[in-house]
C-alpha cells in the first residue's frame, strides 16, 4: 500500500513506540510571526573575553591551559552533581528524589571561529576518541547508570557561548527517552534476534528516498517518524551498542558524517546552523544491552528559512 505523504497522518516511531502526527501541508502556510536574529558576523579565532578559549580564566575562577586540541573540564554550572545530600522527599502527589552524576565541557577546538561544519575531518575525528574515552571512563563508574553526550548549538538552541563546544552528562539513573530506546530495541533482538535499526537501515537503503549521505561504515538519513522538518539520524551499518565499540576507521567515517550532514545543514539556509545533537546508545548500569544499535541524532529547529524556527 502506498502512502499518502501530502495529507495528515500518524507514523509510527518503532525507538520509542510512540505514534507522531505528520502534516506536511502545515508547511506551506503563511508566516507573519516571530523571526529569529542570526549572527553572520566571523568571529575570532581567540576571544580574550571567553572562558572556554585556551588561557582564559572560566566562571568559576578557574583557567583554562594553553590547549592545542580537545579540553576536557568540569562544568562550573553543572546540571548534576557527584554529592549533593538531598534527601527523598513525598508529601502525597510531590515526590523528588537525589540524582547523583557529574557534568563536563569538551570543547571541541581551541579555534573560537569555528563550528563543528567547520573543522577538518582529521580534528573531528579526534573529537570522536575523547568522546570514545569520556564514555569509557564515565561508564565504569560504579553508581553511573547512563552516559549522555550531546551539542546545542545557535543562541536559539540556548548554548550559551558560541566556542564550539559540547557537553557531557553522567548520571545514575536511566533517563526516560534512553529507556524506550532500550526496551523497544532488546524485545524486538528477543524477538529478532537481529538488530531492530539494522533491519529499519536495510530497509531505508531498499527504498533510497530518506538517505542524506552514504559511506563505508554510516548512513545518515531522515527517519520515517521525524518530527523536525531536517532532522536527521547517523546509523551505522554494523551493528554495535556504544561510541567505545568503534573501530579506527568507523572513528574516521563517523567524524567524516558529522562533517558532511553539518555542512550540508549549513548549506540549506546559507546560515550557522542551529540544532540539537547527541548520541543514543547503550546505558552504563552494567546490563546485558545487546539489542542496542548505536545512533547520533540531529534535531535542527528551523524550517523555512534562517529566520523562521516553526
Amino acid at each position: 500500500m502506498s502512502l499518502n505523504i501530502e495529507k495528515p497522518h500518524k507514523r509510527y516511531n518503532i525507538l520509542t513506540d510512540e505514534w507522531v502526527l505528520v502534516s506536511p501541508h502545515r508547511t506551506k502556510r503563511p508566516w507573519q510571526g516571530k523571526t529569529e536574529d542570526i549572527e553572520e558576523a566571523k568571529r575570532p579565532t581567540y576571544d580574550p573575553g571567553c572562558y572556554l578559549c585556551p588561557g582564559n580564566e572560566r566562571m568559576g575562577g578557574e583557567y583554562n591551559p594553553a590547549y592545542q586540541s580537545t579540553y576536557v573540564f568540569q562544568n562550573d554550572f553543572a546540571a548534576l552533581m557527584e554529592d549533593q545530600g538531598v534527601e527523598e522527599h513525598n508529601d502525597g502527589l510531590l515526590r523528588s528524589l537525589e540524582e547523583k552524576g557529574t557534568s563536563r565541557v569538551i570543547c571541541f577546538s581551541p579555534n573560537h571561529s569555528l563550528t563543528m561544519p567547520e573543522m577538518s575531518v582529521e580534528d573531528l575525528t579526534k573529537v570522536v576518541k575523547v568522546w570514545k574515552e569520556q564514555f569509557e571512563e564515565l561508564g565504569a563508574v560504579d553508581y553511573i547508570g547512563n552516559v549522555q553526550i550531546f551539542e546545542n548549538k545557535g543562541p536559539i538552541m540556548g548554548c550559551s557561548n558560541p566556542h564550539p563546544h559540547g557537553q557531557i552528562w553522567a548520571q545514575s539513573s536511566v533517563p526516560n527517552e534512553i529507556a524506550k530506546r532500550t526496551a523497544t530495541q532488546e524485545k524486538y533482538f528477543a524477538e529478532k534476534g537481529t538488530s531492530l535499526l539494522g533491519d529499519y537501515l536495510k530497509q531505508e537503503l531498499a527504498a533510497g528516498e530518506r538517505i542524506i549521505a552514504e559511506n563505508e561504515h554510516f548512513v545518515c538519513l531522515v527517519p520515517f517518524w521525524a518530527v523536525w522538518p531536517y532532522e536527521t539520524m547517523i546509523v551505522p551499518k554494523r551493528h554495535f551498542q556504544a561510541v567505545t565499540d568503534m573501530t579506527e576507521a568507523e572513528e574516521e567515517a563517523f567524524a567524516a558524517m558529522l562533517s558532511i550532514i553539518t555542512i550540508k545543514y549549513d548549506n540549506l539556509f546559507k546560515t550557522s546552523f542551529p540544532y540539537s545533537a547527541g548520541m543514543q546508545q547503550r546505558p552504563t548500569d552494567r546490563k546485558d544491552y545487546t539489542g542496542w544499535h548505536f545512533h547520533y541524532s540531529f534535531y535542527p529547529p528551523l524550517l523555512r528559512s534562517a529566520t523562521v524556527k516553526k
